[in-house]
């Protein structure tokens, strides 16, 4: 065979082989993706015989929470608590000891309820611990501006701590929800303090009373 046939030969023998090649190669790789699908829905099939649910997938809202959770930088009149277990990342609990201000001494217990569209919508908070306070109603509810209109996603559970404990130590009179409270902070702070003190050592304040907190 003349030499420049055999060379055409060789080019044809070696764009065989390379297509060979990538056909191969793209039916292993196609191949591979079945058997991980395989596995996988055996291992779904498995946990469902076994009566374990699926592991199910994060949702953007609980990998922001757990980003956030991981690089809290509590003040150290705050701890955090996850009654249902660290699995539960959603639901937790923040317990605020003031060590200064009207509310020293007392223990205030917060509900953090997350959704999965976090960080587009705040966290619900609600206070545990009834306490006599212009901010906090009887109910637990909690007026603090970025709970509401002042929200934006790049706050995070950090931030909102940081406002609860500011409330223990400025409690503010010009936007209250227990309108009585804040009306005595306004007048008579003297009694102000007298009522908070008798709040938390577990009594009345007026016809409302408040268990022992202190």
């Amino acid at each position: 065979m003349p030499q420049d046939q055999q060379v055409f030969a060789n080019q044809d023998q070696c764009f065989f082989f390379l297509a060979s090649l990538r056909v191969w190669a793209c039916s292993s790789v196609s191949k591979m993706i079945n058997l991980f699908k395989i596995k996988g829905q055996k291992k779904e099939e498995a946990a469902s015989a076994a009566g374990k649910a699926p592991v199910k997938k994060q949702s953007a809202g609980e990998l922001r929470l757990h980003k956030d959770i991981s690089e809290l930088n509590l003040p150290k009149t705050t701890s955090i608590s996850f009654p249902n277990g660290k699995d539960d990342l959603m639901n937790f609990e923040i317990i605020i000891r003031p060590d200064e201000g009207y509310y020293m001494g007392g223990t205030f217990i917060f509900t953090f309820q997350v959704s999965p569209s976090y960080p587009h919508e705040p966290p619900k908070v609600k206070c545990k611990t009834k306490v006599y306070h212009p901010n906090i109603d009887l109910e637990g509810n909690v007026c603090l501006n970025i709970l509401r209109e002042d929200w934006k996603p790049v706050l995070n559970i950090n931030t909102v701590i940081y406002g609860l404990n500011l409330l223990f130590t400025q409690p503010n009179d010009e936007d209250p929800l227990n309108h009585e409270a804040a009306v005595v902070l306004r007048d008579n702070p003297k009694m102000f303090e007298a009522n908070v003190k008798r709040a938390m050592a577990g009594g009345y304040v007026g016809q409302n009373y408040f268990p022992r907190c202190a």
